[in-house]
């Protein structure tokens, strides 16, 4: 078969390629480029893993270093012997007379040690206290968000405790994280779940639903508040994926109320809004990412004040 000319899908360059369908061609250098986003955002998620194990050590060390206000024990400073003095009988011979150090007698008269009657009182205290007190407390489970590379520059303050970024996630895989969660008997004060732009690739409407129903219900037994936020609208790409992420997203609309699990429908604010994405046209630039967050923000927020 001779090679033809077929535009890419992300950049609309023509490529000479064997490929029979021009559907979702992606030329070499896109898919470099989406390579290369990918590991740097797992860098990037790295980095700050090391972060946090840093702040985790500082706090420990924090908590292990010696209390300042004990009293230090006292240096034994030695004294220089005296100096022999001759015999009255020996007034005419020569004797060598040597001057004390004014610096050795100011450390010797401010670290000698305390009178044998005096008694310096001891300070006791548990230096683990503050733990114990903090675990003996109220304890709040941390609230989970995870879901493909578009949660990957999201930026959550609290209630949400944790953020797991898995690129190119389907649905099945993101159940099977939280099965990986579930048998360390972890348990959330909320879970919000965002994925679907990979799932469509697959055509199989009736599947991809299944697999999102298989997804929600085991999140519901990690957590009594489900959160699932819906796909976004991708530009550069084909009118059947267009088509098939608003099915699923008016699908989940319908179902997520119906089985006790938040929705929030993106649809409404990236729609028609290119300066909310990259140059991929798939992923949330900075301020696409920040109108995400704060969306997926005030809902946990809603749902654990309810």
């Amino acid at each position: 078969m001779a090679p033809s000319l077929i535009p890419c899908a992300v950049c609309e360059m023509y490529s000479l390629t064997n490929s029979v369908s021009s559907e979702d061609f992606t030329c070499g250098k896109c898919r470099r480029l989406v390579e290369m986003t990918e590991r740097i955002a797992e860098l990037e998620e790295r980095i700050r893993n090391l972060y946090l194990i840093r702040e985790t050590e500082v706090l420990i060390d924090s908590f292990l270093v010696p209390d300042a206000h004990q009293p230090s024990q006292p240096v034994s400073v030695s004294t220089p012997a005296p100096v022999p003095v001759a015999p009255s009988g020996q007034q005419g011979s020569w004797v060598t007379a040597r001057r004390k150090s004014l610096k050795r007698a100011s450390v010797a008269t401010r670290q000698a040690p305390p009178p044998p009657g005096h008694h310096t009182p001891v300070r006791v205290q548990n230096r683990f206290s503050p733990l114990s007190e903090a675990s003996a407390g109220s304890y709040s489970p941390p609230a989970l968000v995870i879901g493909d590379s578009i949660v990957r520059n999201m930026r959550i303050p609290a209630p949400a405790n944790k953020i797991l970024c898995f690129p190119g996630a389907r649905a099945p895989d993101i159940r099977a994280n939280l099965k990986s969660l579930a048998k360390n008997n972890r348990r959330y004060s909320s879970i919000a779940i965002h994925v679907g732009a990979n799932d469509v690739r697959l055509r199989q409407s009736e599947i991809t639903k299944d697999n999102f129903i298989e997804m929600l219900e085991l999140a519901k037994t990690m957590s009594d508040t489900v959160i699932c936020s819906g796909p976004l609208p991708q530009f550069r790409r084909s009118d059947e994926t267009c088509s098939r992420l608003l099915d699923i997203n008016r699908w989940l609309s319908e179902w997520c109320p119906k089985n006790k699990v938040g929705f929030i429908n993106n649809w409404p604010i990236f729609r028609g809004k290119p300066g909310l994405f990259g140059r991929d046209g798939i992923h949330p630039n900075w301020a696409g990412a920040t109108q995400l967050s704060k969306k997926l923000a005030h809902s946990l927020r809603t749902k654990k004040q309810n």
